[in-house]
Formats: structure tokens, sequence, C-alpha cells
């Protein structure tokens, strides 16, 4: 399981070599002790206002649980990982090459295609039960495609060829897609289009938290698979930038995209779920939970067909991160993602 730690106070320590959490006491209730066993704990997230013990973390490392402490917004701040990784300089080595010929140009062309063309299933899976909607969204699935075959077709030597026609295409495309989920979400809930500094909306907040947490996983996927998350082929080499988590993110943003879209179609987002402050809307701690459960069932709970198997979608990021560090060595071809999000 996943283990996510949010409310304020929470204090993660060790018990009978068992995770105990202790949630402080409110309106006169007792303190709430809870005990886990370590070997049913993949990962643990720890939000800011919530404290953790040397014990607990060095439980952790032993039974190689991944342990991230998260920002407000719900992106990784940073993780504590046992020291025995599976990683190689080898792979390394490869994945630097790749970000200075052809084959880095090569796989972000195909992760662009899978995202678009994610976008484009989605956008026209909303027009099967809007029939008032649904010429729009057949135009706008139309669109999305026609931009999927440009990416697709783009030569380069190098992605410092194409990057900026590559952004402008990947651009376009997602003002069309979140135009058509402008259009289906509850007017109530005003959202208007992509926001992130500041965000405007609740939408846009729900969407900007769980991206934050999918990025954490992106970046516990390309760890365990042995690639570097700052070795990026897209995105810019800043300094502690991690470049290769943004371009990896890529084809697996739908896997955020649609529990929140569903969260604001069945209207289960409330007013109490957010708050709004000068410039942006926030996450109450009633909010993060229900971004964050919704998430987790998409991610870790349902299944899909992949390869012949009923895979979990956090199964098949991990599987495909292995593929892109095998193809990387020369050691196999990568295998798209199943686009079919449904």
């Amino acid at each position: 399981m996943q283990l996510h730690l949010n409310s304020y106070g929470i204090y993660l320590h060790v018990k009978d070599q068992m995770f105990e959490i202790k949630v402080p006491a409110q309106d006169g209730r007792a303190e709430i002790k809870k005990q886990v066993a370590a070997k049913k704990i993949r990962s643990l997230w720890l939000s800011p206002h919530t404290a953790v013990s040397a014990a607990a973390v060095a439980l952790a490392l032993k039974h190689n649980i991944d342990m991230v402490f998260l920002e407000h917004n719900g992106r990784p701040l940073g993780r504590v990982w046992h020291s025995k990784l599976g990683s190689t300089p080898r792979i390394r080595k490869c994945q630097l090459e790749a970000s200075l010929d052809a084959r880095g140009a090569d796989f972000i062309k195909k992760w662009l295609c899978i995202k678009t063309d994610n976008q484009m299933n989605f956008v026209r899976s909303m027009g099967r039960h809007r029939k008032v909607l649904r010429p729009y969204l057949e135009e706008t699935a139309g669109k999305i495609a026609d931009l999927t075959a440009k990416i697709d077709t783009l030569p380069a030597r190098n992605i410092n060829e194409i990057a900026e026609q590559l952004r402008g295409l990947e651009g376009t495309a997602g003002r069309l897609y979140f135009g058509a989920l402008a259009r289906v979400i509850p007017e109530q809930y005003a959202f208007r289009g992509r926001s992130f500094r500041p965000t405007v909306d609740a939408f846009n907040a729900f969407l900007n938290y769980a991206y934050g947490v999918l990025y954490s996983h992106t970046e516990r996927a390309l760890i365990l698979a042995g690639l570097d998350p700052y070795v990026g082929f897209l995105h810019r080499d800043d300094y502690n930038h991690r470049s290769m988590v943004y371009d990896f993110i890529e084809p697996f943003r739908i896997y955020a995209d649609v529990p929140i879209f569903r969260l604001f179609t069945a209207k289960k987002v409330r007013q109490d779920h957010y708050e709004c402050f000068e410039n942006s809307v926030g996450l109450t701690k009633e909010g993060k939970v229900l971004c964050v459960e919704a998430l987790n069932r998409h991610l870790e709970d349902e299944k899909m067909r992949y390869r012949g198997r009923n895979r979990t979608r956090a199964d098949i990021m991990q599987a495909e991160a292995y593929d892109t560090a095998g193809t990387l060595i020369g050691r196999e071809k990568a295998i798209e993602p199943n686009t079919e999000i449904i």
C-alpha cells in the first residue's frame, strides 16, 4: 500500500518493529494510534506538517520503502532511498549520449504522440454521452489527431532542431484539449483553461496537486529503472531541475487527468475541499484527501490490459521506465504504453 500522511501534527515512529502513526487529539477526543507492518507498505508520503522519527526512516530503508517528503502543492521535495539501487553507470552514460543525438528526439516524439493521442481519445470519449457537444468534441479530437501526426513526422538529428516546433504543437494540442474539458466540466466550477501560477480555480488546484503526486511516482519509476531523473531530452537542464521526470511523465499525465475530471463531472468536489486566497486557489486538508484517494484508486487499484496481462497503471509506468532503460543500452525495443484510458 501507499501510506499518505497529510493531517496536521501526525507523528510516524516505530513500535514493536512496526510503523505506528499517532494522530493528535482533537475536540477532546483521545489520541489515535494505528500500527502498520512494514512489509505491507510500498511507499510513505509525508506532507510538510507531519513528523517522522529516525527509527521510522531506518525501518523504511531496511524494507526498501520509498519515503517521499512533499511540498504543500503535492510535488516531491525530496525522498529517502536505500543504498542498493539497481541503476548502472552504463544506463546513465547512454542516457546522456541519447540526449545529444537522434535517440533523444525519437523518445520525445514518441512520448508526446502518446500524450496527444491520449488527449484525443479522451475528448472523443466525452462525446459518447453528450449528444449536444458531440460535433464540437469530434472536431476537437480531429484537430488534436492532426497535431499528433505533425509531431510524429518531424525529422531531426537531435532534439534542438525541433524543440521549439514540438513545444508549439504540444501547446496547441493542450489548449484544444483543456478547452474541450472546460466545455464539459460543470459551470459551477468556473474552469476556463489551464493555470499554474497562480492557480485560478478549483479544477486547476486539484489537477496541479495530482500532477505533483504523479511527478513523485514518475521519479520513483525512473530511479528504479536506473535512469537519471535530471538528464532529460526536451526540458531544460537547470540547476536541480528533474528534466527527465518532466519528459517521461508526458504520456502518463492522462492518469491524473481522468480521475480529477471524474470528480468534477460527478460533482463530488465541494466548496470545503478548496480555499480561495487573494490571487490563487488551494486545496484544504479534505480536498487533498479526496484528490489523493481518487488518484491512488486510478493508479494502484484499477487495472487495464497491458501486454496480454491485467496491470495497474503504476505498474505500467514502471514497466515503461524499464523498457526505456533497456532501449538505451540496446537490450530491447520499448513497447508503447496502452492508450486505452477509459
